[in-house]
């Protein structure tokens, strides 16, 4: 059986054609390996799996104990597998073709309201040497809906502050622009006068736009830890990550009439479907809202 070669293969194709990520490529890779393993233990080639064997795989996979969301993402890599195997004439048809994704229950994310973002902001303590740069963090992440992975990469070569946009390279290094708003505008700005330019930056660091106080560029850890001391300051309950400030740019401007494909644009989304919770969002929000003040709710 050729399932290593046929493995390298694939981690190739990824690599060079797809462009994927390194993260996204060890999923990818992860997932072949385990329907490999499950081909060792059956005695069944990559060209001899058929969807049947897929169904006993997946149900393998779901005694391990992994969630829907789990099974789903493993089939997607799995799909993945063999649509390079048809691109290399490996095999002549696709088992997964008939195979249906695991029933997934869509949770609502988290999202901080308004007056919560503002509080949170607002209650970074400027009179510390790197309160300027955690306020400036706070306000673009809640500007412009960025992934943290896009915020710690930003580029002082991607922002164009005078015109108000940001050049972002987002998953599978795609680029898109995006706009951010005066206020964070302002502190960058900020930021960039009174403590990015006292800062002795490290070599080949110097074009990263948020830098750690050893002059490199900003970790994710680093802007997780700044969350969480302005939750511990403001006192709010809600379990909160730097993709939150994402969910709550993204509720507030469905919930401020915004078009949905702008929506989509601006988040990266290659689905207008991933967009559409920001509906459902809205419209849950909404009506937690009657039944908390409607006299006859």
């Amino acid at each position: 059986m050729n399932w290593e070669s046929y493995i390298r293969g694939f981690t190739n194709y990824l690599r060079l054609e797809r462009s994927l990520s390194v993260n996204s490529l060890e999923a990818y890779k992860d997932d072949a390996e385990k329907l490999s393993q499950f081909g060792h233990s059956s005695g069944k080639s990559a060209e001899a799996i058929t969807a049947e064997d897929l169904r006993v795989f997946l149900k393998w996979v779901n005694q391990l104990g992994m969630s829907a969301g789990s099974q789903a993402r493993i089939l997607s890599g799995i799909r993945a597998f063999y649509k390079y195997l048809l691109i290399e004439n490996i095999v002549s048809s696709d088992p997964t073709a008939l195979i249906e994704n695991p029933r997934i229950g869509r949770k609502l994310p988290v999202f901080l309201t308004v007056e919560e973002v503002n509080r949170m902001i607002d209650s970074i303590d400027l009179s510390k040497p790197e309160g300027t740069r955690n306020k400036a963090i706070l306000e673009t992440l809640y500007s412009s809906g960025l992934r943290v992975s896009e915020l710690t990469g930003l580029r002082l070569s991607q922002t164009f502050l005078d015109i108000g946009l940001l050049k972002i390279t987002g998953k599978g290094n795609k680029e898109r622009i995006v706009p951010i708003g005066g206020s964070a505008v302002k502190h960058i700005r900020l930021y960039l006068d009174n403590w990015r330019n006292h800062v002795r930056i490290k070599a080949g660091q110097d074009d990263y736009l948020f830098l750690n106080n050893r002059g490199s560029r900003i970790s994710r850890v680093m802007i997780f830890y700044i969350i969480k001391n302005q939750l511990k300051i403001t006192g709010i309950k809600k379990k909160v990550s730097p993709h939150t400030f994402r969910h709550s740019f993204a509720t507030h401007l469905v919930e401020g009439g915004a078009d949905l494909r702008a929506v989509q644009a601006m988040l990266g989304h290659e689905s207008i479907t991933t967009t559409e919770i920001y509906t459902h969002l809205d419209s849950e929000y909404l009506r937690s809202n009657i039944l908390m003040h409607h006299p006859r709710a």
